[in-house]
C-alpha cells in the first residue's frame, strides 16, 4: 500500500463534502461544495450528473491544498452517496440521464403497481417495500422516457458514477455496491444476487442492472484525467464505496448488534445494528441494508425530510426578527423549547410533508393534531421534536419484533441534531434508551474513508477501526417517570397515522 491518507467523499442532497483523513483516524481536511437541486417539472427533483462528479474533484483538490499535503500521499479514496435515487449511464460510462432525486415523486404510480404485483415478494427479498426508490424510478424510465431507456446500459448511483468517472471506466464495468441492495426493488439482498422472477414480473432486463459489488472491494484507480483535475497522484486505487446512511452508520462505531444510529440531518433515519437479515413483513416498516462490516446488517427506517420540518418551521411559522439566519432562528427555538417539560395534553405532529416512505403512503402529508390556543410557538415546535422521537419509538418496536430477544443498548445520534439537548432528551425519555451525541464530526466521509482504507487493508478489521475512530460525546439517561407518558402518546400518534393514511390525497 502506497501512501498514508485516505480521503472519503460524500455525495449528498445539499452538497458534496469531501475530507481527509491519517490512518489513525485524525482529520486532516475538509471541503464542501453545495449541490444543484433541479425541479423542471412538477414531482421533478434532479441533479447534473457531471456536475456532481465535478464536484468530487474540486473538493479532494481543496483539501489537498488546505492540508498542505501532495496527493501522492494519498493511500485510496472512498464514495458514498445518496442511495435511493438512480442515474442511468450509456456504454461510454457516460449519464445519459439526469439524476433522478430520492426526493423525485414522478415515479409514485410505479411505487403503487409494484406494491400491488409483488409487495410482499419485493419485501421478502429485497428488504424494503417499494418507495422512492430504484425499482419504481427504473420503471419510470423504461415506460414514460422509452427512447432513454434503450441508451441506458446500467443504472447506478452518484457514489458510484464518481467512482466509474474517476477511474475512466465504460458501462461494462457498471456497479453498485451491497449497502444499497434493499432499495433496488429487484434483489435477493441476502444472497447478494439480482432475481429474476422479480426482473421478469416488471419486464426489466438484467442486462440493465449493473454488478453486485463489496464496499471494500478496490473497483479501479484514478485515471490521468482524474488525477490531473483533482490533485491526486495517478493510479490511487477507488474503493467500491456504500450508500451514505451506511457510511454514516459506520462513523458512528455501529459495528456490534444492538447499537442504533440516529442520524439527525435532512432526513431523520433510525438505524439498529444485527446479526442478521430479517424482511418486516408484518410493520413493513423497516428496511433492511448490509452494513459495511461483512456479516452485520442494519434495520432502518426514515422520514423523508423530517429535519426539514424544523427549517419549515423557524422560516413561515415562527419567524424571529428581520435578517436573522436559520441556524440562529433554530437555535433561539431550541433554546425555548428545552424550557418545556412534556405534558399529556401537548399538541402531536405529523412529519411526513412529502408522503411517508416506510411504508409507502406517498399522499400523506404533514399534520397538526390536539392544537388549543394555549399553545405557542415553542410548544409547537417541541411537538415537531417529539414527533421525530414518536416515531423512532414506532421503528425501535419493529426492530424487537423482528429480533426477539435482541438488546438495543445505545442511540448515537450524529447530524445536526446532536447538538440540540433538548431533542436528544426527548429521544432518550421516549425511547427509553440511552443517547450519546457523537463528537467527532466525520459523518458520512469518515465512513467512507473507512471503507477505503479496509479495501486496501490499510487495517486488518474495519470493525476495530470504526470504533478507533469513533470519538463519543456525553451521554443522556432516559427518565423512567416520563415512561408511562410516553407510551399513552405513542399510542395516540400511532392512531393519528393511521387516520392519516385513510384521509384522501389529491
Amino acid at each position: 500500500m502506497k501512501g498514508d491518507i485516505l480521503v472519503g467523499v460524500d455525495i449528498g442532497t445539499q452538497g458534496t463534502r469531501t475530507a481527509l483523513y491519517s490512518l489513525d483516524g485524525r482529520a486532516l481536511a475538509e471541503a464542501t461544495e453545495a449541490s444543484k437541486l433541479l425541479a423542471p417539472t412538477p414531482g421533478a427533483v434532479e441533479e447534473d450528473p457531471e456536475r456532481q462528479y465535478g464536484s468530487v474533484l474540486r473538493t479532494v483538490r481543496a483539501c489537498l491544498e488546505k492540508a498542505g499535503v501532495d496527493g501522492s500521499r494519498v493511500a485510496a479514496i472512498g464514495i458514498d452517496g445518496q442511495m435511493a435515487g438512480v442515474i442511468g449511464i450509456g456504454r461510454d460510462g457516460r449519464a445519459v440521464t439526469p439524476y433522478d432525486s430520492w426526493l423525485d415523486t414522478r415515479c409514485a404510480k410505479k411505487i403503487a403497481e409494484m406494491e400491488a404485483a409483488a409487495g410482499d415478494d419485493i419485501l421478502r427479498l429485497t428488504g424494503n417495500v417499494p418507495s422512492f426508490n430504484h425499482g419504481p424510478k427504473i420503471l419510470w424510465w423504461k415506460t414514460e422516457r422509452p427512447d432513454a431507456y434503450a441508451r441506458i446500459a446500467a443504472f447506478v448511483q452518484p457514489g458510484g458514477y464518481a467512482a466509474m468517472r474517476l477511474c475512466g471506466l465504460d458501462g461494462s464495468a457498471a456497479y453498485i455496491d451491497d449497502t444499497y441492495l434493499h432499495f433496488s426493488g429487484f434483489a435477493d439482498n441476502a444472497r447478494r444476487k439480482w432475481d429474476k422472477g422479480l426482473c421478469k414480473d416488471f419486464g426489466i432486463e438484467l442486462s440493465k442492472l449493473p454488478r453486485i459489488a463489496s464496499p471494500l472491494e478496490v473497483v479501479g484507480s484514478v485515471c490521468r484525467e482524474a488525477a490531473s483535475a483533482s490533485g491526486l497522484r495517478e493510479g490511487v486505487p477507488v474503493a467500491a464505496g456504500l450508500g451514505d446512511t451506511a457510511a454514516s452508520f459506520l462513523a458512528c462505531g455501529a459495528v456490534a448488534p444492538g447499537l442504533c444510529v440516529d442520524v439527525a440531518g435532512t432526513a431523520s433515519v433510525f438505524a439498529a445494528t444485527t446479526a442478521s437479515f430479517a424482511a418486516d413483513l408484518r410493520s413493513r416498516v423497516m428496511g433492511c441494508g448490509h452494513s459495511a462490516v461483512p456479516g452485520l446488517w442494519h434495520p432502518y427506517a426514515y422520514i423523508n425530510g423530517g429535519g426539514l420540518a424544523l427549517n419549515w418551521f423557524v422560516e413561515s411559522v415562527a419567524r424571529g426578527p428581520e435578517g436573522e439566519s436559520l441556524a440562529d432562528g433554530l437555535s433561539r427555538m431550541a433554546a425555548l423549547a428545552s424550557k418545556l417539560e412534556p405534558k399529556g395534553d401537548d399538541p402531536y405532529f405529523i412529519p411526513h410533508m412529502e408522503g411517508r416512505v416506510m411504508p409507502s403512503e406517498t399522499m400523506m402529508r404533514g399534520a397538526w393534531a390536539g392544537v388549543t390556543r394555549s399553545h405557542d410557538a415553542p410548544r409547537l415546535y417541541r411537538a415537531i421534536l417529539e414527533s421525530v422521537a414518536l416515531e423512532y419509538r414506532m421503528y425501535r418496536d419493529a426492530v424487537r419484533a423482528l429480533h426477539p430477544g435482541i438488546a438495543l443498548s445505545e442511540l448515537r445520534i450524529t447530524g445536526g441534531g446532536a447538538k440540540d439537548p433538548a431533542w436528544i432528551r426527548i429521544k432518550a425519555d421516549a425511547l427509553g434508551m440511552v443517547a450519546v451525541a457523537v463528537q467527532s464530526e466525520g459523518g458520512a466521509p469518515m465512513g467512507a474513508a473507512l471503507s477505503a482504507g479496509a479495501a486496501v487493508a490499510a487495517f486488518p478489521d474495519l470493525a476495530a477501526a470504526a470504533k478507533a475512530w469513533t470519538k463519543l460525546g456525553s451521554s443522556r439517561e432516559p427518565d423512567a417517570s416520563k415512561a408511562s407518558l410516553y407510551a399513552r402518546r405513542s399510542e395516540r400518534y400511532e392512531s393519528l397515522l393511521k387516520a392519516l393514511a385513510a384521509f384522501p390525497g389529491d
